[in-house]
């Protein structure tokens, strides 16, 4: 299959720092791919550029063949990547419905299938679609935000640590609808720091640190591997 999303030696700056430093990494279609690494690696940043919130100082991003590196969050939206924040930075007084409405904020179409696919996901955010979503629960919110992301139909939905702060009973849940929409032909671009989790869920992994991929491989490799088990999953070497 080929790749719907080429990275080529992004650098992101921030005055002196160098946040992602010539990083270059492929992602196929219909895959699911992670991102794993400490605080500061440079996960997050790698997402943004991707989506158009921040500006890198030099490299190549190309979605589905097309360079949209410069292009605006809105036409970079438009053209099928979604990204589900950190934090999940659902709006607060709006209603569960509004905030969906919103995902789909560019589009002309009916919304009715796709609203009734995202409730079919999360049969909670049907229940609560009058209520504002600042008044649901930490994993409700998450929901939301991953609902909201799915509304603008698109081809690669780019999730910045979907499971931060959730009940452990939540993050599996997350989880299981990150392979189901997979499984729908979305494409996933996961940055996680359970990589535990990330690592069983993903095809192919990349390992980031200090703004450089120092390791890559299918997930399943990574899972293996000692160094990572000891550095990312918690397990000494025997």
């Amino acid at each position: 299959m080929s790749n719907l999303l080429e990275i080529r030696n992004l650098t992101v700056r921030f005055g002196g720092i160098c946040a992602v430093d010539h990083v270059s990494l492929d992602v196929e279609k219909g895959k699911i791919v992670t991102l794993i690494g400490a605080n500061g690696a440079g996960k997050s940043t790698t997402l943004r550029a991707v989506s158009g919130i921040v500006k890198p100082t030099e490299g190549e991003i190309l979605f589905d063949g097309e360079n949209i590196l410069g292009l605006s969050p809105d036409k970079i939206v438009a053209r099928g990547v979604t990204m589900v924040p950190e934090g999940r930075r659902v709006f607060p007084n709006l209603t569960v419905l509004e905030n969906l409405k919103i995902g789909a904020y560019l589009r002309k179409d009916n919304l009715t299938d796709d609203m009734e696919y995202v409730y079919s996901l999360f049969p909670r955010l049907k229940e609560r679609s009058w209520q504002l979503a600042g008044t649901l629960s930490g994993g409700e919110q998450q929901m939301l935000a991953v609902g909201r992301a799915l509304m603008a139909k698109p081809k690669l939905i780019m999730m910045d640590e979907p499971s931060l702060g959730l009940a452990p009973l939540v993050v599996r849940n997350i989880f299981e609808i990150i392979r189901t929409i997979n499984d729908a032909g979305i494409t996933v671009l996961l940055n996680e720091q359970n990589a535990n989790m990330a690592l069983k869920a993903a095809d192919f992994g990349y390992v980031l640190e200090t703004g450089r991929i120092t390791l890559s491989g299918t997930g399943a490799a990574l899972y293996a591997d000692e160094g990572v088990k000891e550095a990312y999953l918690g397990k000494r070497k025997e």
